[in-house]
Formats: structure tokens, C-alpha cells, sequence
């Protein structure tokens, strides 16, 4: 996928990395239970958690964490956080845990920027994602 083309593209300050947890093998059916966790892990041990069931885009091989995020919306800064809201699923109902967030919140000191389709939105400027 072009970087262009994913809906929303969060790249965190660096240096940052992704952890994803391994997905549990189990002879028992799970409903529910939702994906393992991604999280971005900064300088000083910081874990951030993701709604992995909405990534559609990681990498960390340029020293920092970027993110793409396939039905996430970004609506700005709340209360001194960078705020992003749940506007569709991209998993069945079944495949997803009834306790998911439906809000993601993070400290603007974290991310570096974040684009909309290709096009800066934070901070403010109107450069294209290369």
C-alpha cells in the first residue's frame, strides 16, 4: 500500500519501535477476544497501546514508529491530547473484542506528524507524505 493511499498515518518521534504481541493459539474457540496488542515503545521503557485491529500499515526500520490506521478519523487536540475516533471497523463484529476502544488519545510529544491521505494535518502545513 502507498503511503498516500492509507486514510490516516501517525509518524512518532523517535527514537520508537513496535511491539507486536504473538497471537495466542488456542484449540478452544475465542469470540471476542480481539487481536493481539501493537504497542509503540519509546526512550525510557514508555508503552503506548494501539487498536491493532485498525492498523493496516507499521514499520519501525527508520528509528522511529509510523502507523497507518484504516478506519480511524483524527479530530484535533482535546484537552492537550491528539485525539482520533473509531469511524469504521474493518473486522467482523465476531473477530473484534466487545472492550475495544472506541477513542485513541496520545501526548502531542509523542507523534511527529500525522497525515490524512497523504497530506500533512499535524502540525499544521501542507506537505505530502513521501
Amino acid at each position: 500500500m502507498a503511503l498516500k493511499q492509507i486514510p490516516l498515518l501517525v509518524d512518532f518521534a523517535g527514537p520508537s519501535s513496535l511491539l507486536r504481541e504473538q497471537d495466542r493459539l488456542s484449540l478452544l474457540p475465542i469470540i471476542g477476544n480481539g487481536p493481539p496488542g501493537t504497542f509503540v515503545i519509546f526512550a525510557g521503557g514508555i508503552r503506548v497501546s494501539l487498536p491493532t485491529d485498525q492498523i493496516v500499515f507499521a514499520d519501525d526500520t527508520d528509528g522511529h514508529a509510523r502507523v497507518g490506521f484504516g478506519g480511524m478519523q483524527f479530530v484535533g487536540l482535546k484537552d492537550g491530547q491528539l485525539t482520533f475516533v473509531r469511524v469504521r471497523e474493518l473486522f467482523p463484529e465476531d473477530q473484534l473484542s466487545p472492550a475495544r476502544s472506541h477513542t485513541m488519545t496520545l501526548d502531542p510529544g509523542w507523534v511527529s506528524t500525522i497525515s490524512v491521505s497523504g497530506r500533512r494535518v499535524w502540525p499544521a502545513g501542507s506537505s505530502a507524505v513521501r
